[in-house]
């Protein structure tokens, strides 16, 4: 069986397929493989491990249709075709759990970094900005004791609001579809409607999954509704904001600072205007990126490779349905 990788992976998940007498194929170039040249390396394999930002789209699909298994070096899936692919009995392949902690840590990060106006006067510092004291200058606004909104309070939304609130007596409020029994219990969360959460949330994060429902959803309404102090974190997908009304909302101070991970598109232009707002922290979509959790992503993925071509169940799998009838 033959496995075609779109990136270089790490190795715990390369020796695992080895292991399992897979024959691989790994694209090395530092350029995205275009839409033919991923559909011409996949027809003569068997299986796809896709990390980075392939389309999975229905053309690919069809011209690929006898694929055993695609796996995602990724727990999104905004990229894939679902349904198409559950048409034609593919299984489609994830990575959850394993990045909790570390997107987490990067949304705190980011919240921190844009309340203190971190990454700008550290580059403040380069410019040889750093001279006479000013009491008025730099200031940053404190977020101890105020409320954390979550937009989609799943496990990474659940790992950043215990951290608020055991760290910094964060108030938490969240809004999802289905209430969150242990958030509620453990950290006295509280549901609120969508409206609710722009009105009351001091530092509002988006911690949820990039779908025709949730993108845009942060536009120049949403954006009006929320306080003038209020920061906007979004270490989930970028398409879930829309950046010119969020560009525009930070310059007219509709609020006050923003945190982003990932952003729409990507990467970012260097002369996109956030990065040169005091109040703003911008990272290259690194919520993943630790030796420990690539690590963990590269063995799932693996594992599903691996179940996927003998027939056998995915570890995890996007589309379930696929096993059924």
């Amino acid at each position: 069986m033959k496995v075609f990788v779109t990136r270089i992976i790490p190795e715990a998940g390369l020796r695992l397929m080895k292991d399992a007498g897979l024959e691989i194929s790994q694209w090395t170039e530092k350029r995205d493989l275009t839409p033919q040249e991923l559909i011409d390396h996949c027809k003569p394999v068997d299986a796809l491990l896709s990390a980075g930002t392939n389309q999975i789209d229905k053309t690919f699909l069809n011209a690929c249709a006898h694929l055993k298994v695609i796996s995602l070096h990724s727990v999104g899936y905004d990229r894939v075709d679902v349904p198409t692919a559950t048409a034609l009995k593919i299984p489609i392949g994830n990575t959850p759990g394993v990045l909790t902690d570390a997107t987490a840590d990067v949304a705190f990060l980011l919240i921190l970094a844009a309340s203190r106006k971190a990454f700008y006067l550290h580059e403040s510092i380069e410019r040889g900005d750093w001279g006479f004291f000013e009491p008025k200058a730099n200031l940053g606004i404190e977020i101890r004791g105020k409320t954390l909104g979550v937009f989609g309070l799943g496990k990474i939304g659940f790992e950043l609001a215990r951290c608020c609130a055991t760290a910094f007596g964060m108030k938490i409020i969240y809004h999802n579809r289905n209430r969150h029994q242990q958030a509620e219990k453990e950290l006295k969360a509280e549901w609120v409607s969508f409206d609710e959460l722009l009105r009351q949330s001091d530092v509002l994060s988006v911690n949820t999954a990039l779908t025709p429902e949730t993108k845009g959803k942060f536009n120049k309404e949403a954006f009006g509704k929320m306080k003038p102090c209020a920061i906007f974190i979004n270490a989930a997908r970028g398409g879930i904001h829309n950046e010119p009304d969020l560009i525009e909302a930070l310059q007219k101070q509709t609020i006050w600072g923003a945190g982003l991970d990932v952003t729409d598109p990507e990467p970012m232009r260097p002369d996109n205007p956030l990065l040169r707002m005091p109040n703003v922290a911008v990272l290259p979509h690194i919520g993943s990126a630790t030796v420990e959790t690539r690590n963990a992503m590269a063995v799932i993925a693996a594992k599903n490779i691996i179940a996927g071509v003998k027939g056998e169940r995915l570890l995890f799998s996007v589309n379930p349905e696929v096993y059924s009838g």
